[in-house]
């Protein structure tokens, strides 16, 4: 993307929604706490829940599994860092790749579950996104491929501000691992890779577009750190979605072995050896890299908890401009999911969750790689620390809450 002023970017607001944009802005702007509490107007509303986004991580499994065929341990961490970098253009760019027209995701409830699976010359790859909280709101997910002993796991909440525009600050991390190719008996390798920070612009034109900014860090039990620097347009020069990125020996952020930039949207390029000097090895174009899709199952085969069919009505209403049956079905839904909390609270228990279980703090080896990269768990943000639980997967059957509706 060239440099451009964002009164040219996307579509906007409907001319008949500019006044509610307007005051939309001044209730955001005077409000104090965290955002994600309020509630936004329909017009707003996207038609995709945040528990779809989990699926995002791995439209193109060909790139997730080939840090596991790859038998040098930097190459490997290099694969790791690339896929991460696919990752973004589909993590925090708009849905339907036109500027200026970001849509606000569905605020998933406790128990929303989201399932899937990709099949392609990767094999089959399979996704399991879940609620785990909703105060504070916390995503889980669990995605990974049998056949190259790839699994990506990890969970995310989100505090939203304002100053200016709104800031998202991303709480959680991911966790791949992932055997050796060589050595198929070695422990399993681990990588940590912590989440980017938010900020959307264009909202006072109504045409908002998401940033990303500050770093983040991938940190591996290999010995291995990739770091990634995201900078925006300014408002004199610059390119929306930029970034750079190193690999070094964890320690020796100055031993660059690998550099990477780019903008995450678009394209970027890979080095070895640092900066604009190194020798390109590798390019990747974000918008022509090929999406396997999604296979979800059918409406009618799903699960009253699962995302597609408990917003089906909302989503539905959307679509067609409609926003006071927007409204409607929206709130029969939260209005039951605060039935559901009243009932558990009197009674004296907590909500089942079907594939994840909470702890109160990480393991040994998440602090040791956690420790080079400045991370901490904040456990007290995101309602404790949540892993994928291998036995409730095994288990876990439709219907997953028998007897019981996301509505009541």
């Amino acid at each position: 993307m060239t440099s451009g002023s964002s009164k040219d970017e996307g579509g906007g607001v409907a001319p008949q929604n500019k006044g509610s944009w307007s005051s939309f802005l001044k209730s955001i702007a005077s409000f104090n706490g965290d955002l994600s509490s309020m509630t936004a107007p329909p017009f707003i509303l996207g038609t995709l829940s945040l528990t779809e986004f989990s699926a995002y991580w791995t439209q193109h499994p060909s790139v997730f599994v080939a840090p596991a065929a790859e038998k040098d341990p930097a190459k490997r961490a290099l694969l790791v860092l690339k896929w991460f970098l696919s990752t973004l253009k589909p993590s925090y760019s708009t849905r339907n790749d036109k500027y200026g027209s970001e849509k606000k995701p569905l605020n998933p409830f406790l128990g929303e579950l989201f399932l899937g699976k990709w099949e392609d010359e990767a094999g089959t790859t399979e996704l399991v996104s879940e609620q785990v909280s909703h105060h504070p709101p916390v995503t889980a997910y669990c995605i990974q491929n049998p056949k190259h002993g790839i699994k990506l796991e990890g969970y995310n909440g989100q505090k939203a501000s304002f100053s200016r525009t709104i800031h998202i600050k991303q709480i959680g991390h991911a966790l791949l691992t992932l055997t050796p190719p060589d050595n198929p008996s070695a422990p399993a390798e681990t990588y940590l890779i912590t989440l980017p920070n938010i900020h959307i612009e264009g909202l006072i034109y109504g045409k908002p577009f998401v940033e990303l900014n500050g770093c983040t860090y991938i940190s591996s039990s290999t010995g291995y750190t990739g770091k990634i620097d995201y900078s925006g347009k300014g408002w004199v020069s610059g390119k929306k979605n930029s970034f750079t990125a190193t690999l070094y020996p964890t320690g020796k952020e100055k031993d660059v072995l690998y550099s990477v930039d780019g903008q995450w949207p678009e394209s970027f390029t890979i080095r070895q050896g640092s900066g604009k000097h190194g020798t390109v090895i590798d390019t990747y174009n974000s918008r022509n890299a090929p999406i396997t899709p999604l296979i979800v199952p059918a409406l009618e085969q799903q699960d009253p908890w699962e995302a597609n069919k408990a917003w089906g009505k909302v989503i539905t209403a959307i679509t067609k401009g409609d926003m006071d049956t927007t409204n409607i079905e929206k709130s029969k839904i939260e209005n039951a999911q605060r039935e559901y909390r009243r009932r558990e609270q009197s009674e004296g228990r907590e909500w089942e969750r079907r594939f994840f279980t909470r702890s109160d703090k990480a393991e040994d080896w998440w602090e040791v790689l956690a420790k080079g990269i400045g991370e901490r768990i904040e456990a007290e943000k995101t309602g404790g620390v949540w892993r994928f639980d291998k036995a409730k997967a095994e288990t876990a059957r439709r219907p997953f809450h028998e007897g019981m509706s996301p509505t009541g």
